[in-house]
C-alpha cells in the first residue's frame, strides 16, 4: 500500500497555503532547523488510552527543538465516535510503518521516533530522552533542513552529503492544525475536551534528494488556500512499496 500521494506540484503549492493561513506565518519567517529528532504520534479520540499521549505531544510541540506531529486514525471510528480528524491516510501510514518497522499489529496509541523506532512512552520528558539518545546516531537526522517564508514564495534549503544506508530521500510536508479542542460526544472519552497538537490531515511530496544540496521553492501566492496553520517538513526514505522509513532531516513551522 502506497502512503504518500505524489502529485502536481502546483496541487502541493495550494495545499501549502496552511503555513500563513490566519496569519501564524510572517514573511520573512524562518522554519527552525537541525532538531533533535522527530515524533510521530498516532491517536484517536475513540481510545481510552491516548489522551496521556496527546498531552505528550502537546507539551513536546511548544519545544523548539523537536518536530512533533499526530496523525488521527480512523479505524476506531466505528466504536461510536467518529474522530474528527482523522483520515484514512494517517492509518495507511501507521500500516505502513507496521512494514518497515517489523510490527505485527497496529495500535494507539503509538510513537514513532526519526522513523526508525516505535515506543509505547507516553512521559514528554522521555520521549525527549530518547530522541537524544538518538542524535548523533545512524538513527539520528544528519542531513540540515531549512525554510523561509517570502511575500513571493517557500523556500526550502535542504544541505548535502552521504547518509549511510540511505541514497535518496522525499521531501515531505506534513500539513497540521497547531490546536484543535474536541469536545468528545461518544465512546471511550465521553465528555472530555481535548485539545490536540499538530494534528496532521494532508501529506504531501514536494521534491526529491539524492545526497547533494538542494532547494525547493513554492509560490507563497497560493499558500492561503486551506485551513492548515502550520506544517512539518520531512526528509524521508521510502522502501520500494511507498512505505515510510528513516527521517534523515527536518524542520517545522
Amino acid at each position: 500500500m502506497s502512503i504518500l500521494s505524489i502529485r502536481p506540484l502546483f496541487m502541493v503549492a495550494a495545499v501549502l497555503a496552511a503555513a500563513i493561513s490566519a496569519g501564524h506565518a510572517a514573511a520573512g519567517e524562518t522554519l527552525r532547523s537541525k532538531p533533535i529528532g522527530v515524533v510521530e504520534l498516532f491517536t484517536s479520540q475513540g481510545c481510552s488510552n491516548c489522551p496521556k499521549a496527546d498531552r505528550a505531544i502537546e507539551q513536546l510541540a511548544g519545544r523548539d527543538d523537536v518536530v512533533t506531529v499526530a496523525y488521527h486514525v480512523d479505524y476506531w471510528n466505528y466504536m461510536g465516535w467518529q474522530d474528527t480528524l482523522s483520515a484514512k491516510e494517517n492509518t495507511e501510514r501507521q500500516y505502513g510503518y507496521a512494514k518497515t518497522l517489523g510490527i505485527r499489529n497496529v495500535f494507539t496509541p503509538q510513537i514513532v521516533l526519526n522513523g526508525v523506532r516505535d515506543t509505547k512512552l507516553t512521559d514528554a520528558d522521555r520521549i525527549a530522552d530518547e530522541l537524544g539518545n538518538l542524535r548523533g546516531t545512524r538513527e539520528g537526522l544528519p542531513v540540515d533542513v531549512a525554510a523561509e517564508l517570502s511575500h513571493d514564495e517557500m523556500t526550502i534549503d535542504i544541505g548535502g552529503g552521504p547518509v549511510p544506508g540511505v541514497d535518496k530521500a522525499d521531501v515531505v510536508i506534513a500539513y497540521f492544525r497547531k490546536h484543535s479542542a474536541v469536545e468528545i460526544q461518544k465512546g471511550e472519552n465521553q465528555g472530555k475536551k481535548i485539545v490536540y497538537r499538530n494534528a496532521v490531515t494532508k501529506l504531501e511530496t514536494v521534491g526529491m534528494w539524492e545526497g547533494k544540496a538542494l532547494t525547493v521553492k513554492l509560490p507563497a501566492a497560493l499558500l492561503a488556500k486551506r485551513g492548515f496553520d502550520g506544517c512539518a517538513i520531512l526528509l524521508q526514505a521510502h522502501d520500494a512499496n511507498g512505505n515510510p522509513r528513516r527521517i534523515v532531516g527536518a524542520a517545522a513551522l
